[in-house]
């Protein structure tokens, strides 16, 4: 008899539900997946030897050679999100920018979402958003696309950020106060980036 023809109640019984409890205090949140913790690049640089941003990079998935096995990350370890930050991130990144926005909250601001991450082939229309800073954490909820936006920036254009799809961080040029803050925070990893004018 073909294996395909015997049942699979006959070989694989379900079990008790309770088989399973072992994994719902792993997970932490019962069965919907894995509780992941922020891996923060330093300690990472700490693991395996290798610097946070190698001389001569930027952020990029060639910083950290050591740690893929057969160019490929371990399972254990999810690199970031090309193209986008995650949402805790861009929460705190709002917040201090509007601590250091002459205007706070209510900085004029626009964003831009590449076409690329949009879905889009129209390049001759670009998507920009105009709003105060006050509301630009709802930015991340745009419907239309699974990624903070691309560019985003003061209308003054005091400060910019660019998330490059081809990186995998964030840059921010602003006033120096901004930048120093950012380097000081506890929740945002920032590293400063060489300066070639």
């Amino acid at each position: 008899m073909p294996q395909s023809s015997i049942s699979l109640p006959a070989r694989w019984p379900l079990a008790p539900s309770s088989a399973a409890d072992w994994l719902r205090e792993l997970a932490g949140d019962g069965l919907t997946g894995f509780m992941w913790k922020r891996l923060r690049w330093a300690d990472l640089a700490q693991r395996s030897g290798d610097p946070v941003v190698p001389d001569g990079l930027l952020p990029c998935y060639r910083c950290f050679p050591s740690v893929p096995i057969n160019g490929s990350w371990p399972i254990t370890i999810a690199p970031p999100t090309e193209g986008s930050m995650d949402r805790d991130t861009w929460n705190r990144l709002i917040g201090l920018l509007r601590a250091y926005s002459p205007a706070g909250a209510g900085t004029r601001s626009l964003a831009y979402y590449s076409p690329l991450m949009l879905g889009a082939t129209d390049f001759d229309n670009l998507q920009v958003r105009a709003g105060r800073l006050g509301d630009a954490e709802i930015l991340y909820d745009n419907p239309e696309v699974d990624f903070s936006p691309s560019n985003f920036w003061a209308e003054d254009r005091s400060w910019v950020i660019c998330t490059d799809y081809d990186l995998w961080a964030t840059k921010v040029a602003g006033p120096a106060s901004l930048i120093d803050a950012l380097l000081k925070d506890s929740e945002i990893e920032a590293v400063r980036l060489p300066w070639a004018p």
